[in-house]
């Protein structure tokens, strides 16, 4: 339990971490995967190396540093963090080893004179309580999601029943249970965990969940990213017939409930967890903007999909923005960045809309700044990242 005397300690620390927080974060991580191998499956090495993975570990240590009192504060910080744990099977045990390198790499980038006996005991204790909130809070996921219809605990053998490329980098993986019992649903927009073992190395990943759930399988449409281990193996590697380690679906970036107009603005593979989204929009009979931003035709996923949803659809509209037109026979709606006025003639008359996005960070950070701009209520735009969540803004 932490202490009035360790809460104010720990507050204390925010102006120490505004200033040096990444570089703390930096060297925690190092310390972690290179004494602790154990962990190294649930990091994705890119996220490292590009300093996403320190920069949003930092933002959230900030945030958790400065509303220690106020925990209600942090939004959906923590429920973003739980789903991503859940997603890769994180477990009680993993906590003591990753606080003891957050505790060391405190004490050896901010040295002892600052990060004294008191100091480190309060953060000891903030660590613990933050724990022991996201352990309670995972094992109710875990524990539920067994408990459904279909649902289960820890990795499930699914066999990949077909592999079907959409575009010059995208390829969708159709997964059906090995045991041949039932399948859990899922709410549009959530993803799933896969266990890969690539070169004798384990490595987990989440995949948006890309149609809406049957009860029958799962699809997941896998971007080909340069350097990419997991995406390359899949692409190069899985077959029909292989079989996969699935984790249970989880996310909290899904479709809410409602009746107003709703607009799904993806960026390229940002595609992917609209796809189940709209499926549900359009059996609900909501209007829905459909607004797709690619490079050009040729990695454009899904347009045939959609096409073929606005010819069933009177309610459906769709919008295409490619970076470059070419030669396509099939002319997008615009080229470029649209502007502003040209968004909005993209969007509902009315701006009382449930708005979601999804993409590129550069993308989503214009997008949203866009959005509000034409008078979208924040409150009713919606985003998630890919990889680790960091602030737009």
């Amino acid at each position: 339990m932490l202490t009035p005397e360790q809460r104010a300690i720990v507050k204390s620390t925010v102006p120490l971490l505004e200033t040096g927080g990444e570089a703390l974060t930096t060297h925690f991580y190092n310390i972690l995967l290179a004494e602790h191998p154990e962990v190294r499956p649930f990091f994705n090495q890119a996220h490292q190396a590009n300093g996403d993975q320190p920069r949003a570990l930092a933002n959230g240590v900030l945030m958790y540093a400065r509303h220690i009192d106020e925990l209600d504060q942090l939004g959906g910080l923590v429920a973003k963090i739980i789903n991503k744990h859940v997603s890769l099977q994180i477990q009680p045990e993993h906590y003591p080893v990753v606080g003891g390198c957050l505790l060391r790499a405190i004490r050896e980038v901010l040295g002892a004179e600052i990060a004294t006996d008191a100091v480190i005991a309060a953060w000891a204790a903030a660590y613990q309580q933050l724990a022991d909130i996201l352990i309670g809070a995972e094992e109710k996921i875990y524990a539920d999601t067994a408990a459904a219809p279909g649902g289960w605990r820890g990795a499930r053998a699914f066999r990949v029943a077909r592999k079907v490329p959409e575009s010059n980098e995208i390829t969708s993986f159709y997964l059906e249970p090995q045991d041949g019992l039932a399948l859990t649903d899922f709410v549009p927009g959530q993803y799933i965990g896969l266990r890969l073992v690539v070169n004798g190395q384990e490595i987990r990943r989440n995949y948006s969940l890309s149609a809406a759930a049957n009860g029958v399988d799962y699809r997941i449409s896998v971007k080909r990213e340069p350097g990419g281990v997991a995406s390359g193996f899949l692409h190069d590697h899985v077959q029909e017939g292989d079989l996969l380690d699935i984790f249970p679906p989880a996310g909290d970036f899904v479709l809410a409930e409602g009746d107003k107009p709703l607009v799904l603005i993806s960026g390229g593979v940002g595609i992917t967890p609209t796809l189940a989204m709209l499926d549900a929009a359009l059996e609900s009979h909501r209007p829905v903007h459909f607004i797709h931003f690619a490079r050009n035709r040729s990695v454009h996923a899904f347009r045939a999909a959609i096409e073929a949803r606005q010819a069933r659809h009177s309610q459906l509209q769709r919008f295409y923005v490619y970076d470059e037109h070419g030669n396509d026979v099939e002319a997008p709606h615009a080229i470029g960045l649209l502007s502003n006025a040209a968004l909005a003639d993209c969007l509902p008359a009315s701006r009382d809309v449930d708005a979601y996005f999804l993409g590129p960070k550069p993308f989503m950070r214009r997008i949203k700044k866009q959005l509000n701009e034409l008078g979208v209520p924040e409150a009713q735009t919606r985003y998630e990242f890919f990889g680790p969540a960091s602030a737009l803004d």
